[in-house]
């Protein structure tokens, strides 16, 4: 059992295998938290709060108010609330129908209950009775109302625990949520750093560690998707934490829309960390008895460092928020025409390709954006999913026959949240485009964004796509998503209620994924918005892969695979081999390297095969040999991070089995330098009283090393050989 509850102290302590979270209900009611960290016993550690006579952090009205000692202003709390105290930034934020905006929760009940706890139409971790349990405990603000009941999933076995809460108005009059976050978290001591991860499009998820100091510091979107700029993952840890040492902890948004995530260093050196729905352009209308569901967070501790908390998130992400037959099934090594032909093509160039494809061992074929309506660039025909047959020359069921006959699966792109000005769908119901009455709206990528806050409109597409998909012998959905949200208003809310539109077109979303998922559980799904601008683990939970980045440079990728593997497991990670010179950046790499790079993610290719030499497509052909032979040690081994690409001259990765029966490690040179200094890595992951067969994967002849030797002593990268030399070696127990 991994929660406990001592009734005379009414402490609430959560064990998991190495980290314990405690909380405790103290006598005025309010929900302190106490202790998250590595694990200890049951202790109550209420004893650390600090109490002191604090100048301008006023006193409880319960407690007479002549208690100086006792201040929310200082206390660390599970759930804070705005204007009642407590002057930091909070969790609850309420105006009531007088206009006021106070709110004051005090503990009411709890419960314990085998199983993970499940948010109505919304993602989260999920657990049965025998992986998972779930506390819930109940707040209430006796004046308004409003009641507030707290989820916590405690996965033992994971060292993981999740976070959510439903926010009801129990009074009579009608409230109005300004700011409804999914965790506070507190810390009573220590100084820390948070890392987070910046971006912009075709160069998302960049690596950045920063002090928390005093004041306020934030990252978010107000987008309408999480976005290419800020990734709803972030780590808090210890000052000297390292890659594999130090007290690290992780938190992951299960949340594809607009986010806030805020730190806080306060007056007492305490440190307080907000996570959810970003409130700037929020408001939520709650009559007497309505419920509103936040979204939940994942939190994960470990001790050994920023390594132990990815590690941690890739087994939680893989095993219970990805779902359906694709979860642990080996993934189809893929080509996508888009690098190879944009719009220009036709079904017999298509055909073509996927002709060079079945030769080389490739299985499924993706025909990307140009395939339906008037679409020969992105300026018009968004909206209508009906196959442009004169285009292919064939129905799309005969095309996807024609792939398949060659033994290749057939898959397709839509863009479905997005509408062109210049389509049939908008000249029918240009109510359905999300704009502002009286404005003229802002185009990015010369379209516009449908509004899926209204059910017709995800009807509508529900009864499209399902349409598309049953026609044909589709196995495959590319989920694309290119522009960000703005102008947001929606013809089918009322006034009052438009500060819902940005949540509601999430809502929205979800619901369409989650029939047209279930519908064609066959199908596998793979997310993406312009590459990465909505990688998160919402999205994860019906799209068990998202397109990494449009930028398929195989050195850019070095660092945005890097930045992405904090938070999501290698399986997640769309990742292609390119053409050269790179479409983004003009740069030539060797195809081996781009192959290394890409089989550091789902692997497949992006480029037109019959403009390949005959030596070319053999090393295709050797790498797709490869990438099968060694595909679980890649997608479902323990994953560390060698030598990082932000410094030194190469950057290596290693996955190791988790029964150590093998390991690959993948090395990519950044430069080639003259005399250069030789690179050294500790290997992880391997047993140390046992012997492993050391190989130049692709080359002949073998070294016998011990585990120990390998993680102790090290492992000597070969030297480069030319501009961007990669080199991946294998390593099987004897």
């Amino acid at each position: 059992m991994g929660i406990f509850y001592e009734e005379s102290g009414r402490v609430f302590t959560l064990q998991t295998r190495h980290s314990t979270y405690q909380m405790k209900a103290d006598g005025q009611g309010v929900l302190l938290h106490t202790y998250y960290g590595e694990k200890t016993d049951n202790t109550d550690l209420s004893c650390l709060i600090a109490r002191g006579d604090r100048g301008f952090s006023g006193n409880p009205y319960s407690m007479g108010g002549t208690d100086r000692t006792y201040s929310l202003d200082t206390f660390p709390q599970e759930y804070s609330c705005f204007g009642t105290g407590d002057y930091r930034i909070s969790a609850l934020k309420v105006e009531n129908a007088d206009g006021s905006r106070a709110v004051s929760l005090r503990y009411a009940g709890h419960a314990i209950s085998k199983g993970k706890y499940a948010l109505p139409g919304l993602p989260a971790a999920y657990g049965t009775e025998e992986e998972a349990e779930t506390l819930s405990v109940d707040l209430k603000d006796e004046e308004s109302g409003v009641a507030v009941r707290l989820y916590y999933g405690v996965f033992e076995d994971l060292d993981v625990i999740t976070r959510a809460a439903e926010i009801t108005n129990g009074g009579e009059e009608g409230v109005t949520l300004l700011k409804a976050a999914s965790l506070c978290l507190d810390w009573q001591t220590g100084e820390y750093d948070w890392i987070t991860f910046h971006g912009r499009h075709a160069m998302e998820r960049n690596f950045q560690r920063t002090g928390i100091v005093h004041g306020l510091q934030s990252i978010g979107s107000v987008r309408g998707a999480s976005s290419h700029h800020y990734n709803p993952f972030v780590m808090v840890c210890g000052k000297n934490t390292g890659e594999e040492h130090g007290d690290c902890y992780g938190f992951s948004f299960v949340y594809s829309g607009e986010f806030l995530m805020e730190a806080e260093k306060d007056q007492m050196d305490q440190t307080r960390l907000i996570c959810g729905i970003h409130p700037d352009d929020f408001a939520w209308k709650l009559e007497p008895g309505e419920t509103f569901t936040v979204p939940e967070v994942l939190m994960a501790y470990s001790g050994e460092g920023q390594g132990g908390v990815s590690r941690i998130f890739h087994r939680l992400i893989r095993d219970h928020i990805c779902r359906g037959q694709w979860k642990h099934s080996r993934r189809p090594v893929l080509i996508n025409n888009w690098e190879g032909t944009y719009f220009d093509f036709t079904g017999d160039k298509l055909v073509d390709i996927a002709k060079d494809a079945a030769k080389l061992g490739i299985e499924l074929f993706v025909m990307d954006d140009g395939w339906f309506g008037k679409r020969d660039s992105d300026n018009s025909g968004l909206g209508d999913w009906y196959p442009n047959e004169k285009k292919l020359g064939c129905t799309l069921k005969e095309l996807g026959e024609r792939i398949t006959a060659l033994g290749l699966r057939f898959g397709i792109w839509f863009e479905p949240e997005c509408i062109s000005i210049d389509s049939d769908l908008y000249r029918a119901h240009p109510e359905w485009a999300v704009a502002v009455p009286g404005r003229n709206p802002v185009l990015s990528r010369n379209q516009l964004i449908l509004d899926f806050s209204r059910k017709d409109v995800q009807d509508y597409l529900i009864e499209r796509i399902s349409n598309v998909l049953g026609s044909a012998p589709i196995t495959y959905v590319k989920w694309d998503f290119n522009r960000s949200i703005c102008d947001k208003y929606s013809h089918a809310l009322p006034a009052d209620r438009q500060g819902e539109m940005a949540h509601r077109f999430v809502l929205g979303l979800y619901r369409v994924l989650e029939t047209l998922t279930e519908s064609f559980p066959e199908v596998l799904f793979e997310g993406c918005s312009g590459g990465g601008g909505r990688f998160d683990a919402g999205m994860l939970y019906y799209t068990p892969q998202i397109w990494c980045s449009d930028d398929t440079d195989a050195i850019e990728r070095l660092q945005i695979q890097y930045g992405t593997s904090f938070g999501y497991p290698v399986s997640a990670m769309g990742a292609h081999v390119s053409a050269v010179p790179n479409h983004q950046t003009g740069r030539v790499t060797p195809l081996a390297t781009r192959g290394c790079v890409a089989m550091a993610g789902t692997f497949g290719y992006e480029l037109d095969l019959n403009k390949l030499t005959e030596e070319e497509k053999e090393e295709i052909s050797r790498q797709i040999s490869t990438f099968k032979e060694l595909y679980d040690c890649i997608q479902y081994g323990d994953y560390y991070r060698l030598a990082s690409p932000l410094s030194g001259s190469c950057t290596v990765w290693e996955t190791a089995a988790p029964d150590a029966s093998e390991a690959l490690v993948s090395a990519v040179y950044h430069h080639v330098q003259a005399n250069p200094v030789p690179v050294y890595v500790k290997l992880r992951g391997l047993s140390e009283d046992a012997s492993y067969r050391v190989c130049l994967v692709g080359k002949t002849g073998e070294t016998i090393l011990s585990g120990a030797a390998l993680m102790h002593g090290g492992l000597a990268i070969p030297p480069a050989k030319g501009d961007y030399c990669s080199w991946q070696i294998h390593l099987t127990r004897i």
